[in-house]
């Protein structure tokens, strides 16, 4: 169905594997669409717990395929109103946890997509790279939302402006991806972790997720709130009463999204 991505579906897992490792998984108006229909259809499965994106080859995604625009004249704005902001809109309104896992650059619009994610999880040799003032641009793929609320200003500044290389250790000091792991456990790694999602509860996780990213919008009496028109929903789930009964009887809690 697929002409520039891998699906697969496993023990409630969905991975996207990003598939032009001939141009670094590099974004073309074809990937960034499958991307999105994907997107699309991975939130109407009810039967998925978890997404993980992920790239072949030696990059997780190097952005932009530039080769793909050289000569070619079009509005920029246009394409990342059409192509891009979609695509990370989708990613940040599915109610179900996303793990990048990153195998090797992930560079512009590939450190983007990589942000947009909930965890990212990263082989030693991985790196990131703000590379979009590299070609004189500006940003995009929600990288300016993601980059100062993960690292602060300053830091932000930093990485957009100077387009460095970061190396995965130094992201997870930073704060910009979660875990390092060695390049040869980045696919066991992964599907642990992916598993460990699959097994919390999809609605309670959803609820999280809410509130997380929309906690820089609101105010102090606001996020209370919230917090409460959730935890009232929550209580009402079948999988609450699961969690009580699970805990009082020493037991792993079997969630069903209900």
């Amino acid at each position: 169905m697929y002409e520039t991505l891998l699906y697969d579906k496993r023990d409630s897992v969905a991975y996207i594997t990003l598939n032009r490792p001939d141009r670094f998984n590099a974004f073309n108006e074809k990937m960034s669409a499958e991307i999105l229909s994907l997107l699309r259809e991975v939130k109407r499965d009810k039967n998925i717990r978890t997404v993980v994106i992920r790239g072949t080859g030696k990059a997780f995604c190097s952005g932009q395929d530039l080769k793909d625009i050289v000569g070619v004249k079009r509005s920029l704005g246009e394409s990342v109103e059409k192509r891009y902001n979609p695509m990370v809109q989708a990613l940040h309104e599915l109610e179900k946890p996303i793990i990048a896992s990153v195998n090797g650059v992930a560079a512009g619009a590939g450190a983007g997509l990589a942000f947009a994610c909930d965890y990212i999880i990263a082989a030693r040799s991985a790196s990131f790279v703000i590379a979009f003032v590299n070609v004189g641009l500006s940003l995009d793929t929600a990288t300016s939302f993601h980059l100062v609320r993960t690292v602060g200003l300053k830091r932000a500044f930093e990485l957009a402006t100077l387009g460095d290389r970061i190396p995965a250790e130094k992201a997870l000091e930073w704060g910009l991806i979660n875990q390092v792991v060695e390049d040869e456990k980045l696919e066991e790694a992964t599907h642990a972790l992916a598993l460990r999602y699959a097994a919390q509860a999809p609605i309670a996780v959803a609820y999280i997720k809410k509130l997380l990213l929309r906690s820089f919008e609101r105010s102090y009496e606001e996020a209370l709130k919230y917090e409460y028109y959730y935890q009232e929903l929550a209580g009402r789930t079948q999988d609450y009463q699961e969690g009580l009964s699970a805990f009082v009887e020493k037991r792993k809690p079997a969630f069903r999204g209900e």
